[in-house]
């Protein structure tokens, strides 16, 4: 498989703790779904949320451990392995990570309590019964990503910023052919968080946004990279 254009370091990589998630997509009738498994009430991180399959990168998910440093494709490397442990672990799913196409990594703001920077990787999900661990994950769903999205403003479910602007990148695709395609065609993309408060939520903001710091976005007092997190309902906008 030839690996894309890499995407650029997060600009303090030993704070945070490598991660990975597979985005696991099915073909239905009434159109794509995608996997999602909801984390056991006392999760240590994000309790009670629906994600999509994953977790940290284990030291038996890297390369020679002697190497003085893992370039981004070694790091790639890791979060694919991961991703294929997680998703057995948690959702007893058996996929090839060679086929994960990966669409963005994550970083939360520096003030986190807890920083991982998370790979999500895109694939079709095996024909096979997912199967929770009863343990960290306690039910799973296949859903459509519009379905998912509106479940989350009606307060049925609890998603992550990550896991919603995925989803909302997916509710454009009608299958997972296309949004293989889609995913393959462009770099994956580094979203470096930022959080301001905003009336009656919180808004993240991300690379090109005019409030983010970044000199190409200054010069547009209108360029926006954001998702307001606010009490009537979450909503993406991105310039552009």
């Amino acid at each position: 498989m030839t690996e894309r254009p890499t995407i650029s370091r997060v600009s303090s990589p030993a704070t945070v703790v490598p991660a990975a998630s597979a985005a696991l997509l099915r073909d239905r009738p009434s159109g794509l779904e995608v996997l999602l498994l909801r984390r056991s009430a006392t999760a240590s991180f994000a309790p009670g949320a629906w994600v999509f399959p994953g977790g940290r990168v284990d030291p038996g998910d890297l390369g020679d451990p002697g190497d003085p440093g893992l370039d981004t494709s070694a790091e790639l490397a890791a979060a694919r392995r991961a991703a294929v442990r997680e998703t057995a672990e948690e959702a007893g799913l058996t996929i090839d990570g060679a086929e994960l196409t990966p669409v963005a990594c994550w970083c939360p703001p520096a003030a986190a309590a807890r920083r991982f920077l998370t790979w999500i990787l895109l694939g079709r999900a095996p024909d096979q019964d997912v199967v929770v661990d009863g343990g960290e994950i306690t039910e799973h769903r296949w859903i459509r990503p519009a379905d998912a999205l509106a479940a989350r403003d009606r307060g049925e479910v609890d998603l992550l910023p990550p896991t919603w602007v995925t989803l909302w990148t997916l509710a454009a695709r009608p299958g997972v052919a296309d949004a293989l395609t889609a995913a393959r065609a462009a770099p994956p993309e580094l979203f470096e968080t930022q959080i301001d408060r905003a009336p009656g939520g919180l808004v993240a903001i991300w690379h090109g946004d005019a409030q983010y710091g970044d000199p190409a976005a200054d010069a547009r007092e209108d360029a926006r990279h954001r998702l307001w997190m606010v009490d009537d309902g979450w909503r993406y906008e991105r310039s552009g």
